[in-house]
């Protein structure tokens, strides 16, 4: 076994800019379980939260992230997030990204959250944009290899140290070894029957990193869109949060513009308060989001991609309000890492909405995201040391054997029945006991039948019953946790982050 280079797993923003970057100082491999355009990254439509131009300021960039992850936050990440928007931008630009503009000047948009207009979009489809650009770049880099349809199953360690992966090809397991392996493998939305996130979002990495020891932390938090189209497709079409930046108006079955009720901010509050207000308010009926008083031409210009998905779903959004419901839609917590994306298992780093950098705390504002995907990938490299080789790939001599039926449905239903927008301490022991058996299932199918659909359900069995936990653990409502039976209780006594190390919860890894 010989380690060098720098092997990449996923290939969202994360991936692919610390890719972009890294090949500067050592050849790099890109894994990814399918293509290197199946990501969350490849379906954003708002954008990039950056400060521009006054009367904007880093200062309230800042303010209003602190104020949205309701004190979990470190001050420290979110000053390097927000101070490293604008150059940010810059190398996208200079990568070739064509951003929207008004009058030669980005067109600067508003979501929820934001006290100024800071968002830099491309369309309405910006992920499309951003991923098409960073896609073409790595697949003429010769210092970067591609290797697709591969899919990560556990990290390798040597003393400790991560030296590669263990990954399935085909009917081949292989073993990649690298100098440094980072884990940029997105969220886990595929925990629940209702989310914006496509089949690929199963917490692979955070999965593989826990079962190697590595820390996870602020797992409750998971946040859940105000506004997906409401239909029985999955995953659910995201209606973006610029569309209400833009002016529409969420509506209750009456008819009634019910946000007012709810916050200052009405359409444009944290993503938090706006989906527990439709909760609520579709007790009495069907939510929708109007668009109409936009006008078809604006909404037709400014959202081309959504009133074209809404119209061949049989929803014009230009003459009726348009169904919508909350949905899972980002991991706020993730694997714990310093400033540079660094794990407590050397050698191992870890990027995007697969890491914890403390950006996010308790809830995510809107757009931070992409940001953090761009901002940590280029701090990440100064932890890369150079070299001339790509990272050795060698196959190994077991076979994997036929995919099984998984137990996705199962584990879907219980979280999002009683892990989800609204929990309690009653609903989550259920919910721990239900998933326990699930993941004590889902471990023994993986055992007998290995294989890619195995190995996710293994893995979202797997952070099921962590996110459980840890939602069963905080005894306060904060952010997108919110506990009925603890409404009020907001304190300095949770001011602390919940961790799990390893196998702390009461079941060993594979």
């Amino acid at each position: 076994m010989k380690t060098s280079g720098c092997l990449v797993v996923g290939g969202g923003l994360a991936g692919l800019s610390l890719s972009l970057r890294a090949s500067k100082k050592t050849p790099v491999t890109i894994l990814t379980k399918a293509s290197l355009l199946d990501s969350n990254s490849y379906m954003v439509q708002g954008g990039i939260a950056s400060v521009m131009k006054p009367p904007d300021s880093f200062e309230s960039h800042i303010n209003d992230t602190l104020k949205a992850g309701q004190g979990l936050c470190n001050r420290e990440a979110v000053e390097v997030l927000v101070r490293g928007g604008p150059s940010q931008i810059a190398w996208l630009e200079s990568q070739g990204v064509d951003f929207s503009t008004v009058g030669g000047e980005l067109d600067l948009t508003r979501e929820g959250g934001h006290n100024w207009r800071r968002v830099v979009h491309a369309g309405d489809f910006t992920g499309h944009e951003v991923q098409r650009v960073l896609v073409e770049k790595v697949r003429s880099n010769p210092r970067i290899q591609i290797m697709e349809n591969t899919m990560a199953v556990d990290l390798i360690l040597r003393k400790g140290r991560c030296v590669g992966v263990k990954a399935y090809r085909g009917a081949s397991e292989l073993e990649i070894y690298a100098s440094v392996t980072v884990l940029a493998t997105g969220g886990a939305g595929q925990l629940y029957s209702k989310t914006s996130n496509p089949s690929v979002a199963t917490g692979d990495g955070v999965a593989m990193a826990w079962r190697a020891g590595a820390t996870l932390t602020d797992l409750e938090f998971i946040q859940f869109h105000p506004t997906v189209l409401d239909s029985d497709e999955s995953p659910l079409f995201l209606i973006s949060e610029s569309v209400r930046g833009e002016g529409g108006v969420l509506v209750n079955a009456e008819g009634e513009a019910f946000m007012a009720k709810y916050h200052p901010l009405k359409d444009l509050a944290p993503r938090d308060v706006v989906s527990r207000a439709i909760v609520t308010e579709q007790a009495k009926g069907q939510v929708y989001l109007d668009t109409t008083i936009l006008g078809k031409s604006f909404i037709v210009s400014r959202f081309p991609n959504i009133y074209r998905e809404c119209l061949q779903r049989g929803f014009d959004m230009a003459e009726k309000p348009i169904p919508v419901t909350p949905a899972a839609h980002y991991f706020c917590g993730g694997i714990e890492t310093d400033l540079n994306g660094s794990t407590d298992i050397p050698n191992l780093l870890a990027l995007g909405e697969a890491a914890c950098t403390g950006v996010h705390g308790a809830n995510r504002l809107a757009s931070n995201s992409t940001l953090e995907c761009l901002v940590f990938s280029e701090r990440a490299v100064e932890r890369i040391p150079p070299s001339n080789e790509f990272p050795e790939v060698n196959t190994a001599s077991t076979q994997v054997k036929p995919m099984n039926d998984g137990l996705r449905p199962k584990i879907q239903e219980t979280m999002w029945k009683l892990v989800g927008v609204e929990r309690d301490g009653g609903n989550l022991d259920k919910a721990l006991r239900l998933l326990e058996k699930l993941r004590s299932k889902a471990e023994k199918r993986f055992q007998k039948n290995p294989g890619p659909i195995s190995l996710e359900d293994l893995n979202l069995s797997t952070l099921a019953s962590l996110v459980a936990k840890a939602a069963y653990t905080r005894e306060e409502s904060r952010g997108t946790h919110y506990r009925l039976d603890h409404q009020l209780k907001n304190d300095a006594e949770w001011l602390k982050h919940i961790e799990f190390k390893g196998w702390e919860i009461g079941f060993r890894p594979v």
